[in-house]
C-alpha cells in the first residue's frame, strides 16, 4: 500500500498528464461521431415500439436531450487525455440524477441515485457531466451565460473542496459520510426552505401504499395494475409464472435477512414500464407483491441492465453480469442502498437488477429554480458526488491534483458552458431530424 505522500505525488505527477486549465477546453473532433447515429445504434437493442418515446422526451429541451444523451457525451469525453485517477463513475451524474430516498433505518438522505451506466474511470467524467447539466439546465431556464457559468463552477468548487476534505478523512469517516434532509434544509431560509420542505413531505408520502393507489384499481376484490399503454402494459396472467421464475434468481442475490422478509410477500401481478428519459427502451418492469399476513403492498422494479456507456471506451473486461454491475457500483458509491437490491437473469439471458420502485424518493424540480438556487443545488451535487468518488478512488491523489487554487473549478465550468453550445446544436439536429420525419417521435 503506497503512503499518503506516495499518493499525493501521484496525483501531482497526474498534471502532467492532463492540466487543470486544459479541462476548459471543448473543440469537437474532426472525426466526432454523428450524435444521431450514435443515439440511433444505442437504440438497437430496446424494444422499438418505445423508442419514439425516448426520441420524443429528448427533444423537449436541450436539458432533456442532455439526459438522454450519456453515450454522445461519454464518447466525447473519451477523445480527449483524462487524468488517470480511476473511480467507480455514476456515469450519468446530471442533475436529475441525484434526488432523496429513504435509508434502511428509514432516514431521508440525499445522493446519487441513477446507476445504469457506472464503470470504473477518470473522476473527471463524472464531473463534468454534472456541471454540463448545470449549465445547461441554467440556460434552459433562462439564464444568461454568465449565471450558467457560476452554477457550474459552484458544482466544481463544492467538488474539490469536498474531496480535499476527505482527503483528510480515516476510511470509515468517508464510508460513514452522508448528506440527510436536515442538513440540506439547515442551508435553507424563507422560501427555498418552505419549497425544500414540500419536496420533502412529497418524497415521505412516495411509498408502495401511495403507489397502489396510483398504479393499481380493485377488481374482483384484487388489486390489479392498471393499464395505459404504451407507458404501463400489465403482464398477462398466463407470463406472470415466467416472473416468478426470474423473481426466484432475484431473490438469491439478497442477503440472507432480506430473502427472509422478502418470502413474507407473495407475487401478485406485474406490468412493463416506460421510466425515465435515457432508459426508455429498455426492458423495465414493475411487480405487485402483497404482505402474506396483513396484505401490505410492495412495489418492486426489475429493470434492464444493458452495457454500460463507457465501456467501449475504457480499458478492462466486459462485467459477467450487468445487473451485478449495476447493484455493485450502486452499493460502493451510495451512502445507503435499497434493502431491496439484487440483480437476476431474465428471459433471452437478459440481464436485469432489482430494487424498490418507491421508497421515499424525490427530486429536485430544476426548471423553477432561481439562479442562486440552481447555484446551490449544484454545489450540494458537487459535494455528494465528491463523497462517492473518495469511497472508491484515491481521494488523496484527486485532491492533490485538484489543488487548493480554483484553477479547477473554472475550467470545468468553461468546459460546462461550452458543452452547454454543443448540446443545443446536438438537441437542434435531433429535433430537426424529427421534423424531416428520418427519427420517429412521440408524445406522452
Amino acid at each position: 500500500m503506497a503512503s499518503a505522500a506516495e499518493r499525493a505525488k501521484r496525483g501531482r505527477a497526474a498534471r502532467r498528464r492532463v492540466g487543470r486549465r486544459e479541462h476548459g477546453r471543448w473543440i469537437p473532433a474532426g472525426d466526432r461521431p454523428d450524435p444521431l447515429k450514435v443515439l440511433l445504434e444505442q437504440g438497437a437493442d430496446r424494444v422499438p415500439d418505445l423508442l419514439p418515446i425516448r426520441y420524443g422526451r429528448m427533444a423537449d429541451s436541450p436539458f432533456a436531450y442532455l439526459r438522454g444523451a450519456a453515450a454522445v457525451l461519454t464518447a466525447d469525453l473519451a477523445a480527449v487525455p483524462d487524468t488517470g485517477l480511476e473511480v467507480q463513475l455514476c456515469g450519468d451524474a446530471h442533475l436529475l440524477n441525484f434526488g432523496l430516498f429513504a435509508s434502511p433505518e428509514r432516514e431521508l438522505l440525499f445522493d446519487l441515485n441513477d446507476f445504469d451506466e457506472t464503470y470504473p474511470g477518470p473522476f473527471e467524467w463524472d464531473v463534468k457531466r454534472l456541471a454540463a447539466s448545470v449549465a445547461v439546465a441554467a440556460l434552459d431556464n433562462g439564464e444568461p451565460a454568465a449565471k450558467a457559468h457560476a452554477a457550474a463552477r459552484a458544482a466544481a468548487t463544492a467538488y474539490r473542496t469536498a474531496v480535499r476534505r476527505l482527503a483528510g478523512t480515516g476510511e470509515c469517516g468517508v464510508w460513514y459520510e452522508k448528506v440527510d434532509a436536515d442538513q440540506v434544509l439547515a442551508l435553507l431560509t424563507g422560501r427555498r426552505r418552505a419549497r425544500a420542505e414540500r419536496t420533502l413531505a412529497h418524497a415521505r408520502r412516495r411509498t408502495s401504499l401511495q403507489a397502489l393507489a396510483k398504479l393499481t384499481e380493485e377488481r374482483d376484490g384484487r388489486h390489479r395494475i392498471i393499464s395505459d399503454p404504451p407507458l404501463l402494459v400489465p403482464v398477462p396472467a398466463d407470463e406472470l409464472k415466467a416472473i416468478g421464475q426470474v423473481f426466484s434468481g432475484y431473490r438469491g442475490t439478497l442477503a440472507e435477512d432480506r430473502r427472509h422478509l422478502l418470502d413474507r410477500f407473495q407475487l401478485t401481478g406485474a406490468a412493463r414500464k416506460v421510466v425515465g428519459v435515457g432508459s426508455v427502451g429498455t426492458r423495465c418492469y414493475i411487480a405487485l407483491l402483497l404482505g402474506r399476513t396483513h396484505g401490505e403492498p410492495l412495489f418492486l422494479q426489475l429493470k434492464e441492465a444493458q452495457r454500460s456507456v463507457l465501456e467501449s471506451h475504457l480499458p478492462g473486461r466486459s462485467p459477467a453480469h450487468q445487473g451485478h454491475r449495476v447493484v455493485a457500483g450502486q452499493r460502493l458509491l451510495q451512502a445507503a442502498s435499497d434493502i431491496f437490491l439484487g440483480w437476476t437473469t431474465g428471459p433471452a439471458g437478459r440481464h436485469f437488477y432489482g430494487r424498490q420502485l418507491r421508497d421515499m424518493k424525490g427530486s429536485a424540480e430544476v426548471d423553477r429554480m432561481t439562479a442562486k438556487g440552481l447555484r446551490d443545488y449544484a454545489a450540494l451535487c458537487g459535494q455528494t458526488l465528491a463523497r462517492a468518488h473518495a469511497r472508491s478512488g484515491d481521494r488523496i491523489a484527486i485532491a492533490a491534483y485538484l489543488g487548493a487554487g480554483d484553477a479547477f473549478d473554472g475550467a470545468i465550468a468553461d468546459f460546462a458552458l461550452h458543452y452547454a453550445d454543443q448540446t443545443a446544436a446536438d438537441h437542434a439536429e435531433l429535433t430537426a431530424a424529427i421534423a424531416a420525419g428520418s427519427v420517429p417521435a412521440a408524445e406522452d
